[in-house]
């Protein structure tokens, strides 16, 4: 079945005010230099899962000296992504596709670096999704992710309430559940950072300006009912990150070479 697109225009857009052009995810250009962090990278091929509208592979690109395949299930993104790797001269680096759940596109053996940014979050089949990684991947190559994931404590209603707001898929794990699950798929090297602490502070500099500074800016490109919707939404973000509940992280793994 068809990915129903999640990933509306309004909320592209507030995505893009609040982490920069290109970017549906936190951390902006550092969060790339940390995902790429220790590996040789001048002239790898990178897949990007989830690229969204591209953004972070853009900046792969022109930071890195990678080539970079993104691929993600939201066509119009993908479109978007398209778009502005041609107006920005990248098009011949950066090639987008849109692909369907389930197995990767792509032959065994074919990239030297996979890395993702908040779509193993989204996919409910972690297993699955990390033996395609370890499958696509060149022998020794590496696969790097920055997740949002949970406690080991049951949901609360205030975690509940913020699922209710965001309107996307989630299927959250904790970190130690990541790194167990890189390791049965055949990863070695395996390590988990938490990024939490780094988060908690970022999430409440996003809701002081959002209701402070951007918040006009908002009610001109989205309208006040949607402004106020991502106001609430971030607010409600802070409760569930300030507690501990809702968690953020990196992982790291290698392919045996």
């Amino acid at each position: 079945m068809p990915h129903e697109a999640e990933y509306h225009d309004n909320m592209v857009t507030m995505l893009e005010l609040i982490w920069g052009k290109g970017y549906m995810a936190p951390g902006g250009t550092g969060n790339v230099a940390k995902l790429l962090n220790g590996i040789e990278t001048e002239g790898m091929l990178i897949l990007d899962i989830g690229c969204g509208i591209g953004g972070p592979a853009m900046d792969m690109v022109r930071l890195h000296g990678v080539q970079v395949v993104g691929i993600d299930i939201e066509a119009p993104l993908i479109e978007r992504a398209k778009a502005d790797a041609r107006s920005a001269g990248l098009h011949e680096h950066c090639r987008f596709i849109h692909v369907q759940p389930g197995p990767l596109p792509f032959a065994d053996a074919s990239f030297d670096i996979v890395v993702s940014s908040g779509a193993v979050t989204q996919t409910r089949d972690k297993a699955s999704l990390f033996a395609e990684v370890l499958r696509v991947l060149r022998p020794g190559g590496h696969f790097r992710c920055y997740e949002w994931m949970r406690s080991e404590r049951e949901y609360s209603e205030d975690m509940l309430y913020w699922f209710k707001l965001e309107e996307l898929t989630y299927d959250m794990q904790t970190l130690e559940q990541y790194g167990a699950l890189l390791s049965e798929a055949g990863f070695e090297q395996v390590a988990t950072v938490d990024a939490s602490d780094w988060y908690r502070r970022e999430v409440r500099r996003e809701y002081d300006l959002i209701r402070g500074e951007l918040y006009s800016r908002m009610v001109e490109l989205l309208g006040e009912q949607d402004a106020d919707h991502f106001v609430e939404n971030w607010r409600a973000g802070v409760v569930v990150c300030e507690s501990g509940e809702m968690r953020q992280g990196y992982c790291r793994a290698r392919k045996p070479g």
